[in-house]
């Protein structure tokens, strides 16, 4: 059954249409991968999903609820989670307070103004746990400026997972990073795979054709070919708008 799904999902800015009628069905428990040049349209995509901004038309489909135009904080609450291109970490606090905030705030617990967070063990327990899952539990005494940009993708990631998501979505995970940190990243998302659903948006190919269960091809907003890594990387139009003449084995 299809977690998420899209339909003639529309949006346009003036006389740009950044995303044009897409129609996309995302499994519970797989990890589907959108690909596509830059400016196909698949950060848009994305910011629709999370209620950053609504469809100009069509419609969006959570666990079977039509959640078109809802706000970003009760997209969040539903339990869909977000990552974005360019790290958005807050610098000055320590790794630990930049997760507590996330679980604290999908908590709906009140009172953060006037309680100290060691009133709060359950969620401090959380938070650590969240830690532990991408490999920073030893850091999260550290204020996030310390980290390295791999660090602080980690980090990112772990306040994701903090808001405990049915659908995570991960907007290129591995930009900028070095060939190690990535090698470091694709084993943290392939460690996800299965517990979580995933929509990965990634630019390097070798990621997305070795972890993807299913992938979808964005060109000029419209979706252009949907198949697995195989067919993907025998499809003659996703060669010629993309992949630059990969073809499978």
């Amino acid at each position: 059954m299809a977690l998420l799904r899209t339909e003639d999902v529309t949006k346009t800015f003036g006389a740009l249409t950044a995303v044009n009628r897409v129609t996309l069905a995302v499994e519970e428990g797989t990890l589907h991968s959108i690909i596509g040049p830059n400016g196909a349209g698949k950060t848009t995509l994305f910011n629709l999903l999370t209620g950053q901004a609504p469809p100009t038309s069509g419609r969006i489909l959570f666990d079977g609820r039509d959640i078109t135009g809802t706000p970003p904080q009760r997209i969040a609450h539903l339990g869909i989670a977000r990552s974005f291109q360019r790290t958005n970490v807050f610098p000055a606090l320590s790794v630990l307070d930049n997760v507590w905030v996330a679980v604290f705030a999908r908590s709906r617990r009140r009172g953060l103004g006037w309680r100290p967070a060691d009133r709060y063990p359950d969620l401090t327990e959380r938070a650590l746990a969240a830690l532990g899952e991408v490999g920073l539990g030893d850091n999260a005494r550290r204020a996030a400026r310390e980290l390295s940009h791999g660090e602080q993708r980690q980090l990112e990631l772990a306040i994701a997972l903090a808001a405990a998501p049915r659908l995570l979505l991960l907007d290129e995970p591995a930009a900028g990073l070095s060939p190690d940190e990535t090698r470091k990243m694709v084993a943290l998302v392939r460690g996800l795979k299965g517990r979580y659903t995933i929509v990965l948006i990634e630019h390097k190919m070798d990621i997305i054709m070795t972890i993807s269960d299913r992938v979808s091809v964005m060109h000029f907003g419209s979706l252009i070919a949907e198949g697995t890594p195989a067919e993907i990387q025998r499809h003659a139009e996703v060669r010629r708008a993309y992949l630059g003449g990969i073809v499978a084995p």
